[in-house]
């Protein structure tokens, strides 16, 4: 017995020595074992290459600072226009302006290579006092160039608090880039907007979706549908121009305000995500009313879902250029340390299974109008050109 306990206790002391002489070999452990019990071969690299900078670069790099460049770095070599790092710095205030208040300038903006080209001016807003106008490419804001940023931090760099100014490098057309500085002040954009337009004897209704970012888009879509039954309209104008995108939740109600319940509005598929059809639900505001859709290169994202399913359904015509084109969406996922990686996560189709990016989140052709208005879509002229065009549409549909 007694020999037994010293044998179990030499073979306990052997495990042990080799279980430390192995756990500092790892090489020799067999293959299947060595990739459960240690960091796989490419992380390994990573803290290898992390740990000789931190030991032999002639300055001292803080290992936080390392580490933060290398996720930004590893985003950045995705050459995904809509995924970001943000470190745990960026992410509070990018938090921090979600939550608060901040004013602007009253435009909408879209992505461009060279900053943030203005596809909308609000009424009686700072820009437009300023003599902002569409088209304008916003190049940089107090001396920061803004080519190259993110769409997000390149409007942070924008906005500010009530009543301070910032110093706008626009450029229009070809010109040389000028100095403009323009006063921020808190901007109410309104969601949703209408207007009764009579065209060859007949009353119609523009509702303008300026964006899908509130919760209750649906609702005033809605509202406004029933300001023009009571007005008797023939037909309605969903005025999606310069409309950058929003909830997809408000898309789908939106969409499904004008079509049958059940029907298919959006498809999503992801590598890591669930796949999911979006349908129509509930009793359909305006089945019936004729329709048409009016948009432009900047109506993208939860806009392009609108309008993609009630074409595809042949509800309503599309009337303008071809839509931006954006195919993908996105999800934010918290970082342990406090950051966040906001990644594009899966592909949008619409109910015939087009998806309107060019290869995942590579900028796409978009929708093709079914009404093309010729010219160019950034000019006053064209936008007049383009209503009008859409109002002539509507008005032989209700012949």
């Amino acid at each position: 017995m007694v020999k037994r306990v010293i044998l179990v206790l030499l073979l306990a002391a052997g495990c042990l020595a080799g279980g430390i002489w192995l756990g500092g070999h790892p090489r020799h452990l067999p293959t299947a074992v060595r990739d459960q019990l240690v960091q796989d071969t490419e992380t390994q690299r990573f803290n290898d290459a992390l740990q000789v900078v931190r030991g032999t670069f002639y300055r001292d790099v803080p290992e936080k600072q390392l580490v933060a460049d290398g996720i930004g770095g590893m985003v950045k070599q995705l050459k995904d226009p809509y995924s970001q790092y943000f470190t745990p710095e960026d992410y509070k205030k990018f938090l921090r302006q979600q939550a608060q208040q901040f004013s602007g300038i009253g435009v909408a903006v879209g992505a461009d290579k060279g900053g943030l080209r203005i596809l909308k001016s609000y009424p009686n807003s700072p820009a437009q006092e300023a003599g902002l106008k569409l088209g304008d490419l916003i190049v940089s804001a107090d001396g920061k160039p803004l080519k190259g940023l993110k769409q997000e931090r390149a409007v942070a760099l924008v906005k500010g608090p009530e009543g301070t100014t910032v110093l706008l490098g626009i450029q229009r057309k070809a010109t040389k880039a000028r100095k403009v500085r323009v006063t921020r002040r808190a901007i109410t954009v309104p969601s949703v907007g209408s207007r009764f337009r009579t065209y060859r004897g007949k009353t119609f209704q523009q509702i303008a979706v300026g964006v899908f970012s509130q919760d209750d888009v649906t609702e005033q879509v809605e509202e406004q549908i029933r300001r023009g039954e009571k007005r008797r309209v023939a037909g309605i104008v969903l005025d999606l121009r310069g409309n950058p995108g929003g909830l997809v939740t408000e898309a789908q109600g939106v969409a499904g305000t004008f079509l049958s319940k059940g029907d298919v509005i959006v498809s999503t598929r992801g590598r890591s995500v669930a796949g999911a059809t979006l349908r129509a639900q509930g009793a359909p505001e305006a089945p019936k009313i004729p329709m048409v859709v009016l948009v432009d290169r900047g109506s993208a994202s939860a806009s392009e879902i609108v309008a993609g399913a009630l074409q595809d359904h042949r509800r309503a015509k599309l009337v303008g250029v071809r839509t931006y084109g954006k195919g993908v969406f996105q999800q934010v996922i918290n970082l342990r340390d406090g950051g966040a990686l906001d990644l594009t996560a899966g592909e949008y189709f619409t109910p015939n299974g087009r998806n309107l990016g060019a290869g995942g989140s590579k900028r796409g052709a978009g929708l093709t109008p079914d009404v093309r208005v010729p010219g160019d879509w950034r000019t006053r002229q064209w936008q007049t050109r383009a209503l009008a065009t859409a109002l002539k549409t509507l008005a032989a549909e209700t012949k």
